[in-house]
Order: structure tokens, then sequence, then C-alpha cells
């Protein structure tokens, strides 16, 4: 796993950038935040485009930025893929032309990823003598990722790839995003402000808010630190489980999954026995009981759980921070919380509907 070690001060027309940044970077990593807030700076800082006078910047054991040394490489001597918003295809080339351009302009000992990979992995072969005209916008964006991807990169950095896509073609993108450190071993910056994406994709964070990093960690740990509450909203605190479909009962309309020692029903799920999903649990949707109940409830997810930290929300509510193999959030009132005299160290039970289950596809 490479270290990214960063830092930037820059001042904007609007707002500052100013970060500090120490992270491990494996698999795909996440800035998430705002419109505003720095995102797409950020990336352009550590892809060399846009030079903080005091900026220094190290991937693994190679520095790229170092003003005290008066070094800053720029975008040609990184090896960086870097996908903009927009696909930025030669429209007078075809698909497969698009594709080597960069590879043509890598030394052939330097060459770690070849057309056949990436024609495979992104599923573009198909499309390798199409012009660039005759393509969606998803089948573009795939190709711009595969130019990117033959340069051989240490690092590829993704700037919101899937902004300008509708939601039909988004979904046939993010699949292969997804595969992309699976097969080449390459980590990924991915740039978002969608939620979605995010859950989806990522399994780091780094949180940045009006030009500042407020939070970096696992993508569960950052969603049930309820202190970033106010930087995600309201709604989006609670948990985020990697789990695996198990079984369906189409009768009842509803998937089983396994997620450590628990199992979990979600509504049916177009996904095969054994697949890989991603569940997204909010934390209003989660109650606390004592014991196990004697009586039928309607409640299916049922789970046990310690309670790790009691932290108030506000004058009536309360985030309960809980261990059930991975951090869970509950939120409940302070009425509650005095009723059931929660405290740290205690054994409950966490009752989840199984309708409010966002199951989010890994793939």
């Amino acid at each position: 796993m490479s270290q990214l070690r960063a830092r930037f001060d820059l001042p904007l027309s609007t707002f500052r950038l100013n970060v500090d940044l120490d992270v491990p970077i494996s698999g795909i990593t996440a800035i998430f935040g705002p419109s505003g807030s720095g995102k797409t700076t950020l990336l352009r800082c550590l892809a060399g485009l846009e030079r903080a006078p005091h900026g220094f910047m190290q991937f693994g054991e190679e520095v790229w930025q170092d003003e005290s040394l008066g070094l800053c490489l720029p975008l040609h001597s990184r090896p960086i893929g870097y996908v903009f918003q927009e696909p930025r295809l030669f429209p007078h080339y075809d698909v497969r032309a698009n594709l080597l351009y960069g590879y043509q302009r890598i030394p052939v000992n330097e060459r770690r990823i070849v057309l056949e990979q990436v024609v495979e992995i992104l599923g573009i072969g198909h499309l390798l003598n199409r012009r660039i005209h005759k393509l969606s916008g998803g089948e573009q964006q795939r190709v711009a990722i595969g130019r990117a991807l033959l340069t051989s990169p240490k690092l590829l950095l993704l700037d919101e790839p899937l902004a300008s896509l509708d939601i039909q073609r988004k979904q046939e993108v993010l699949p292969f995003i997804h595969r992309l450190h699976e097969h080449l071993h390459i980590p990924v910056v991915y740039v978002s402000h969608g939620l979605t994406e995010i859950l989806q994709l990522a399994g780091r964070v780094i949180l940045l808010n009006e030009g500042h990093v407020i939070g970096t960690g696992a993508l569960n740990e950052v969603f049930t630190t309820v202190s970033f509450r106010g930087q995600l909203g309201p709604h989006r605190i609670g948990a985020i489980l990697d789990a695996r479909v198990i079984s369906h009962d189409p009768p009842y309309g509803l998937t089983q999954l396994t997620f450590k020692s628990h199992s979990l029903f979600v509504p049916l799920q177009p996904v095969a026995v054994g697949q890989a999903v991603r569940v997204h649990i909010f934390s209003n949707d989660v109650s606390l009981v004592l014991g196990k109940m004697d009586v039928p409830t309607s409640i299916l997810n049922i789970l046990e759980a310690t309670v790790v930290e009691i932290r108030e929300l506000n004058q009536s509510s309360v985030d309960v921070v809980l261990d059930i193999g991975a951090p869970l959030v509950a939120s409940i009132t302070r009425k509650s919380l005095m009723a059931l005299g929660l405290k740290p160290g205690q054994h409950l039970f966490a009752h989840i509907k199984a309708v409010a289950l966002n199951e989010e596809l890994m793939d």
C-alpha cells in the first residue's frame, strides 16, 4: 500500500485550498465534499496542473513536488493517469487510435499495461473501430479511462468522470471502474459529490469542505463517525457494510445477506448467490431493544450489539455508536436513552427494518 503525502496552500478567487494529507492509498480512495469545496483543485494539485507556491507532494518513495527545492514535475513527467469530467477524446481518431495515443508515448521498458488488458476490463472490444461521435457518453468515458490506463500510471486520478452522464449511463460505467484495481492493482483517487458513487466504489474517503480536509478514513469508519454528521448530511450517518448474498426468497420478495456472523434481509436483488454487496444502513432506521423479544415482531433484522459511545445530537436526540462486528450508529431520543439506561459496554439488540436497507452493488 502506497502512502500519499501532500501539503498545498493555494489562495483562489472564491476560497483557499489549505490541505495537509498523509494517507495510505490503495484500491479506490474518494475525495468527497459539496460543490465548491475544492475537490477538483486538490486533484489538479496532485497532478501538477495547479502549482501551490509552497507545495509538497510525495507518492510512495517518489517526490513529485517540493517547492523548497524548486521541484515541481509537470503532469506529463508524473506517472499519473488523469481523466477529466469530459472525455476529451480525439474526434478524428477511432477508438483504437485514441487508446494507443498515450501507450505509444511510453518507453517500451516502462509499459506495464497492454491494449488487450484494457479492452477486456472495460468491455470495449466491439468499439475499437468506431469513431468517437458514434459512441454514447458512457462509452466515451470508458475509452477515456482506457487511454489513461495505457500510459501505465502508478496512480489514476478521476475527476467526477460520471458527472455528465445520466443515471443509466452511470450504472453502465461504475462496474468497470470498480474492476480497475482488482485487475490492474493501480490506486485510484476518485473525486465526486455523489453519495451513490462513493458507496459503490470507495474503500477510503477524504472529506473536504471549504478547502480543508476535515476527515479521512475507511468508508465505514467515516460514515459512522458522528462528528462528521454535519459534513455528510443528517441522513447519511449509520453504517456501510460489505455483505454477501446467501439466498433469495422470491415468494416474499427478499434476498438474504450474510455479514460477519449476522444475517440481513433486503428487498429481492437481481444478483447471484455468493456475490458481494454493499449495504447502507441509516441511523434513523435503527431502534434499540435491551433483550430478546418473547413476542413475534415484524422486524426481520435483529443484530446483537454492544454500546461503544453515546453522543448528544441536539436537545432531543443522541447518537449511539454500536459494535456489531463493525461500527453502526443509531439515532434515538434522549427520553429513550434515559428509559433504556444505556451506557458504554452494554449489550443489547439493534432492530433494522429490511426496507430501510439501501443496498449498493459492488460488482
